[in-house]
């Protein structure tokens, strides 16, 4: 290569325009704070649940949900209009034919003598068109295309663990509604014996009415207390089939599988996630990014809009045949061709160019705004998620010591009721207050569940 041509080369090169990414510095912690033991490795972290049918919903929930079809959908757009971006760098070839027919007019006196006034054309080419990208233009803005499709797939992944999670903790709070209907009628139907047994003591003059009316009365607030716990399982149902994507007909008529409860609800606790991870394991976290991504793609465009200074310069070249009848189309003298460069200079666009860039920077200052609280936001959702699965296995802990102590409660309250040493009264509110704290015992042992989703989902998956 000439030295003219190197000097040319090294000047082309030295204008060409660049992105000038860095990815924000951020302080983060060394690690997480809070103290667990460490859960069982799974690549499907909703395994720790070690529950069958809860991983046949979330593959379900996976193939035919709706917001899911729709984060795939984007994915694709956006690899299709990355291929469109690469194409703007290759040359363009468009083939034509035309046929034409004219009439000049005689009046005028321009018509040369020899020649017919009414003729025919015939045109066949192939013509081509070239932008060289000097300055990089069209490579930057192939860069920003390709950020935008792996954003695009990071939303997809951020639909899906929190998906994942949405369905576990639906299906966790399905089956709390189950064990708490449950226990409810099981209450229900002691009481209708105990209310049975005391009507022959009633009727033969052993209890007072007073005391038979309050027995009434307890199975009636018994058979109150199951009905809108069954009509929170149905809504509870249905929400749930809508979130697996079931058809109209399904989310009506199908119920929901759910797996057989084995084991006291102590053993029914989910592992809890492990403390002690490095925090910058968080920046892998999907929504991240996506917007680290949105802000790559921000960055490239601001170098998109700056390379508009700059000249263009386009190649065209045409090749093809054009004749007055169809049969000599392909002769040899009817051949044409032609060839041009064209460089074009912005010279005066009434601030159009400045504006672009402007804006083009404006919106990377917004991404970077908005990537900067994502991380803020994705810390502060792990901080509450461990802190709230720390606190909700503390209080499914409260909650079963209650139940333990409120059923030896209830066994005494009936041997002394039986003995003449306490009254119906209190035998009743001993009962009463253990379906209380069964109940609340199996909606903390949901908590604890959902806690454990919920911090699955705030890492990242």
């Amino acid at each position: 290569m000439t030295r003219p041509a190197l000097l040319l080369a090294a000047l082309l090169a030295g204008c060409a325009v660049q992105p000038d990414y860095r990815r924000p510095e951020v302080e983060l912690p060394a690690a997480w704070r809070e103290s667990g033991t460490r859960a069982p490795e799974a690549e499907k972290w909703w395994r720790v649940y070690s529950d069958a049918a809860l991983e046949r919903l979330v593959a379900e929930a996976h193939a035919a949900n709706a917001d899911l079809a729709a984060a795939a959908a984007r994915v694709d757009e956006a690899r299709a209009l990355l291929a469109r971006s690469d194409a703007d760098r290759l040359p363009a070839a468009d083939a034509s034919f035309t046929r034409g027919r004219s009439l000049s007019s005689t009046a005028t006196g321009l018509l040369p003598p020899d020649v017919p006034r009414e003729r025919n054309d015939y045109r066949a080419a192939l013509a081509v068109s070239y932008e060289v990208d000097l300055w990089g233009r069209l490579a930057i803005a192939s860069q920003a295309a390709k950020a935008d499709l792996l954003a695009s797939e990071a939303a997809r992944e951020t639909v899906w663990i929190t998906l994942s999670a949405d369905v576990a903790k639906g299906y966790f709070a399905l089956r709390a509604l189950d064990a708490q209907v449950e226990a409810t009628r099981r209450a229900l139907a002691l009481r209708e014996e105990w209310l049975a047994l005391q009507e022959k003591r009633y009727a033969g003059g052993v209890i007072s009415e007073y005391d038979y009316r309050q027995l009434e009365a307890e199975v009636a607030a018994a058979r109150a207390q199951l009905l809108p716990l069954q009509r929170e399982r149905e809504a509870q149902e249905a929400a749930l089939a809508v979130l697996l994507g079931r058809s109209p007909r399904a989310v009506l008529e199908d119920p929901v599988a759910r797996g057989a409860v084995a084991g006291a609800p102590e053993a029914l606790l989910a592992p809890v996630v492990p403390s002690g991870l490095p925090s910058e394991l968080l920046l892998r976290r999907p929504d991240l990014v996506e917007a680290e991504h949105r802000l790559v793609a921000a960055n490239a465009r601001v170098a998109v809009a700056r390379s508009a200074y700059f000249p263009s310069v386009t190649l065209t070249g045409l090749l093809g045949s054009e004749a007055a009848a169809l049969a000599g189309l392909f002769s040899g003298p009817a051949g044409v061709w032609s060839f041009a460069a064209t460089l074009a200079q912005p010279i005066f666009s009434g601030g159009r160019l400045e504006a672009e860039v402007d804006a083009a920077s404006a919106r990377e200052r917004q991404l970077l705004a908005r990537y900067q609280g994502a991380i803020r936001n994705a810390f502060r959702e792990v901080r509450t998620a461990l802190s709230a699965q720390t606190r909700a296995r503390e209080g499914f802990e409260a909650e079963s010591a209650r139940v333990r102590a409120l059923e030896s409660a209830l066994r005494l309250a009936r041997l002394r009721y039986a003995n003449g040493l306490a009254s119906q009264l209190e035998a009743i509110d001993a009962e009463r207050g253990l379906l209380a704290a069964r109940i609340a015992q199996l909606e903390a042992l949901r908590a604890q569940r959902a806690a454990v989703a919920d911090l699955y989902r705030a890492l990242g998956g």
